[in-house]
């Protein structure tokens, strides 16, 4: 039996039956995704070249684009977190639109800023022959421009939720902030650190309307999973499906590596 917090009394039916609901809702789709799954096809869909091709290809830039989040969203996520200057709040949105952009609008944005004609891709083009649109750079800027804003929000969490008391004794001692940053600050948030690096892999890995607008949908250059999952699903139901499954399967050995450690760190 369901139960509240201590003193609370017992939880309304009408907010249970409504939660339950929502639950269903939720399970409903990825319960029918397994129950239609071609099991007696899955190895031999799975293990096609191109299915190879594009996971391989998923694995590595999804990892490259969390590298980059880590370079680029350590330091941002100290700054939101340790650091009061003029214009925080609006750093804070800058970071967080690409989670609420639509995806199609995100590519039509790096195509704007990285494009032939771009802000920055024109200038490229010129002065050093470099196009980065429908290609596998182009795949891992997407997919870094979506997930940085869960590695970066998520650390900043997990920041505040840290002690600054080492920190004071460090600084007491002499230390100046980037030697208390590498030796006090990032050890003491390194699970927040490895938390934020999963969820921006697995967003990576999920990304598909920056992406095929940025980058297209070329076999072996820019075909990632979600691409070929969409490209299967014009002519092989069966083999979408199973392609869908290996993700999910994936999305849910993330979810079961983070266990509490999102939530600890957004509170």
């Amino acid at each position: 039996m369901a139960t509240a917090a201590p003193g609370l009394g017992r939880p309304p039916l009408r907010l249970l039956l409504a939660g339950g609901a929502g639950v269903a809702f939720l399970a409903l789709p990825l319960v029918a995704l397994v129950a239609s799954a071609p099991w007696d096809r899955m190895w031999s869909i799975v293990t096609t070249s191109d299915s190879r091709q594009a996971l391989w290809l998923s694995a590595w830039t999804s990892t490259a684009a969390a590298a980059l989040c880590l370079v680029f969203g350590l330091p941002l996520a100290w700054l939101l977190a340790r650091v009061d200057f003029r214009g925080r709040r609006v750093v804070r949105a800058v970071v967080t639109v690409p989670m609420v952009l639509p995806p199609v609008v995100a590519g039509v944005a790096l195509l704007s800023a990285f494009g032939r004609h771009g802000l920055v891709g024109e200038p490229l083009r010129h002065m050093f022959g470099t196009q980065i649109p429908y290609t596998t750079s182009a795949v891992v800027l997407a997919h870094t421009f979506v997930a940085m804003p869960f590695f970066v929000l998520s650390l900043e969490g997990a920041l505040r939720a840290t002690s600054l008391r080492l920190e004071l004794a460090a600084a007491s001692l002499g230390a100046d902030r980037w030697t208390t940053f590498r030796r006090v600050t990032v050890p003491l948030a390194a699970p927040g650190v490895a938390a934020g690096l999963l969820l921006a892999w697995a967003r990576s890995l999920g990304e598909f309307g920056a992406t095929i607008t940025f980058a297209g949908n070329y076999p072996g250059t820019t075909q990632t999973m979600p691409l070929l999952v969409y490209a299967r699903l014009q002519d092989d139901r069966d083999a979408a499906v199973a392609s869908s499954l290996v993700l999910f399967a994936v999305c849910m050995l993330v979810l079961l590596l983070l266990r509490d450690r999102w939530w600890g760190a957004l509170r």
